[in-house]
């Protein structure tokens, strides 16, 4: 049996020697320096190109380009009102024509008041007047074969465009091809952006 004393000077021999090896291997690194605590990297920043310093692009790069014979008018147009759009207008054009044509026919004149400028309007509704009491029968729209913009001009805050029509109408009986000159009007300082039929005329 070992001396008491003996034993304890041996197992703290030991514990100073697992504490030494201890401290060699986690308290220092590799090249016997002292382990330094890992910082966070800081989060890289975008880096500055500078763009935020770059023009703005120019409106006038932006502007549409106009062509064919009523270029001219329709650029004076898009002058006082920058919102105007030709091709937004030509899908208004369109759309006028089928619900304008479809409400005639049908003698709808709620539809038409709100569509038509006041000469226009007396005089189709008197149209529809004289087909109801002759029992004329009415044309309904087929198909618009042709829509195009025939001339455009201002006149004082009021935009007017000219849309030549070609479509094919029909009674259930018998077709024929309406030819027509459409004008609408669109007052420029007004908060409504609609444009209402100004006149009709038979193409040539």
């Amino acid at each position: 049996m070992f001396d008491p004393v003996i034993q304890v000077v041996i197992l703290a021999a030991i514990a100073l020697f697992v504490l030494f090896r201890l401290y060699t291997v986690l308290g220092r690194g590799e090249d016997n320096s002292p382990v330094q605590r890992t910082e966070p990297q800081p989060k890289s920043r975008p880096v500055d190109t500078g763009a935020s310093d770059l023009p703005l692009p120019n409106a006038d790069n932006e502007r549409p380009i106009f062509t064919g014979p009523a270029a001219g008018g329709l650029e004076d147009i898009y002058n006082a009102d920058n919102s105007f759009s030709e091709a937004s207008f030509m899908r208004g054009a369109k759309a006028a024509y089928t619900m304008i044509v479809t409400a005639f026919a049908a003698g709808d004149r709620a539809t038409l008041r709100p569509l038509l400028d006041d000469d226009v309007y007396e005089a189709w509704d008197q149209a529809i007047t004289d087909r109801e009491t002759n029992g004329t029968p009415a044309f309904d729209l087929l198909r618009i074969r042709r829509a195009e913009i025939e001339s455009a001009e201002m006149d004082g805050n009021m935009a007017r465009i000219w849309v030549r029509y070609e479509a094919e109408l029909g009674d259930g009986e018998t077709t024929r091809t309406a030819r027509e000159l459409w004008a609408y009007m669109h007052d420029v300082t007004a908060n409504d952006p609609n444009w209402i039929l100004d006149d009709v005329e038979e193409a040539k």
